[in-house]
């Protein structure tokens, strides 16, 4: 643990110095190719900073704030788009706008939504006896469809807890705020309600500048119907999020890219894509079904085929049950200091 907290902070001396280095050389630099090639280093060494760490924990958040959002963040940056376009004023925020979900938007309605905070403190509740359920019964639950929810609940938790602590710390050494990571996306009613409005927030923002505009906008070129267009940027830009998470879980797993996981987000693609061409096309034609079916329905598919491709790989590396332990591990540490404060005051 020890060497993993040096690790940590290595990292992000190496991180901060790096964003430096880009928002005091590359910002003097035109944008285009010149300064997409003074930051190509700097993506390159975010690339390869998550295999430092053996903590599934450690590794995931340099995976996500830097390997992936900093870097797709960057090279918008380098074409005078994205999250740091207008240049923020300070190097402070420069830093915060690249590594975290923040940026220069801040009246996005889908950043509005702030939930009590008593509903945090029933998810930690929640996530308290997920994490029983893993140490007592995980090996004797015999039907792999209560597995799956298991085990997306528990990312979902996993996630917003350890976001909530990043956007705490954040706000303590930044001075700035972080958007939300998700909304309720167990409420989400369609494909493109849950990818686009509720999961990840600040991943399809950044994917739409950097691969979905530019698509559509090449396919419009050729000609070619508004569905097709809008099905291709949809395929295209999932395939992408698909080759981008096979190699986040190269860093949880160190094992080489096998395809479930890209296919999953193609199946999802492709289903996203297809429910959007034909609300468009057929909209005044289609039966409404209730809301309550409808999430049923959304949740019920991601649940299932996240449980056929997407948790496998977490499986077979141990890595769900490995992201348990290393919790456990934190609770049970800060109980032996607890105890120890309270044994030093007695």
């Amino acid at each position: 643990m020890e060497e993993e907290l040096k690790n940590f902070i290595k990292v992000w001396v190496l991180a901060i110095i790096s964003i430096s280095y880009c928002y005091y050389s590359s910002t003097k630099i035109k944008p285009g190719v010149f300064r997409l090639l003074s930051v190509l280093p700097v993506c390159a060494l975010f690339l390869v900073l998550p295999l430092f760490f053996s903590s599934v924990h450690l590794s995931g958040i340099i995976a996500f704030f830097i390997s992936f959002l900093a870097n797709f963040k960057l090279i918008l940056f380098s074409f005078n788009q994205g999250p740091l376009v207008p240049t923020p004023p300070s190097l402070t925020l420069f830093i915060c706008f690249t590594c975290f979900p923040s940026n220069n938007t801040r009246e996005n309605p889908k950043y509005k939504n702030h939930l009590p905070k008593w509903v945090f403190a029933f998810k930690l509740v929640i996530f308290d006896g997920l994490l029983y359920v893993y140490y007592q019964y995980y090996k004797t639950i015999p039907h792999p469809f209560v597995l799956w929810c298991l085990h997306s609940l528990h990312i979902y938790l996993e996630i917003e807890i350890v976001l909530m602590i990043v956007k705490v710390a954040v706000s303590i050494i930044f001075g700035c705020d972080l958007e939300p990571h998700c909304n309720e996306p167990y409420l989400a009613t369609s494909l493109q309600d849950f990818w686009g409005r509720r999961w990840n927030l600040m991943v399809p923002e950044i994917l739409r500048q950097a691969v979905y505009t530019p698509i559509c906008g090449v396919v419009s070129k050729r000609k070619l119907n508004s569905e097709l267009s809008l099905f291709l940027g949809f395929l295209v830009t999932f395939v992408v999020s698909g080759a981008v998470h096979e190699l986040m879980l190269f860093y949880l797993t160190r094992e080489l890219r096998t395809g479930e996981v890209t296919m999953f987000f193609v199946l999802h693609g492709v289903c996203t894509a297809a429910e959007v061409v034909v609300e468009k096309k057929f909209a005044r034609r289609l039966w409404r079904m209730s809301t309550v079916l409808s999430r049923l329905l959304t949740v019920g598919f991601v649940v299932v085929t996240g449980g056929l491709w997407f948790f496998p790989r977490l499986i077979r590396k141990g890595m769900i049950e490995g992201l348990a332990n290393e919790v456990l591990f934190v609770n049970n540490l800060t109980g032996l200091i607890r105890s120890g404060f309270l044994i030093d005051l007695s």
